[in-house]
C-alpha cells in the first residue's frame, strides 16, 4: 500500500495518548494492506484515509461520542450506494442522493472480521464506479 515517507510517525502522532485505539488501527491496516495492495493511505488531522481511485474508507478517533459507545474505540467509515441495515452501523447518513456514509464502532480486534472487511471491499468498488 502506498504511503508517505512519514506515515509511521504521522500514525504515532495521530494516536498519541491512545495506544489501544492505535493497536486496533494497526490490525485494521494490516488487513487493508493485504486486501487493497494498490490503495493509498494518508494520515490527516481528523482521520486516516484510504484511497483507490477515490476515498473509500477511513479510520478515526471519535470526536462526538454517543454515550453508549465504548470509551476506547476506533470509528471505521465507508461509503455505499445504499443504507446498510446492520446493528453494527452506529451512524448512517446520506450526504448525497444514493451515497450513504456508514460509521462502525470497533473496540475489539475480533470486530475487524470478514463482515466488516466485505463492506470495505464493497465500498472500494462503489468508489471506483463513481
Amino acid at each position: 500500500m502506498e504511503r508517505s515517507e512519514h506515515y509511521q510517525s504521522d500514525v504515532w502522532m495521530y494516536f498519541d495518548g491512545h495506544p489501544e485505539e492505535q493497536a486496533l488501527y494497526e490490525a485494521l491496516f494490516a488487513q487493508m494492506e493485504r486486501r487493497f495492495p494498490d490503495a493509498k493511505v494518508k494520515v490527516q488531522k481528523s482521520q486516516i484515509s484510504f484511497y483507490d481511485r477515490h476515498l473509500f474508507a477511513a479510520a478515526s478517533l471519535p470526536v462526538r461520542r454517543k454515550k453508549d459507545w465504548p470509551q476506547k474505540c476506533l470509528l471505521v467509515t465507508f461509503g455505499l450506494g445504499y443504507r446498510l441495515e446492520s446493528s453494527r452501523v452506529a451512524v448512517a447518513v446520506e450526504p448525497y442522493p444514493n451515497r450513504w456514509t456508514h460509521h462502525v464502532v470497533v473496540s475489539q480486534g475480533e470486530e475487524l472480521d470478514e463482515e466488516l472487511m466485505g463492506w470495505l471491499e464493497e465500498a472500494d468498488q462503489f468508489a471506483r464506479n463513481k
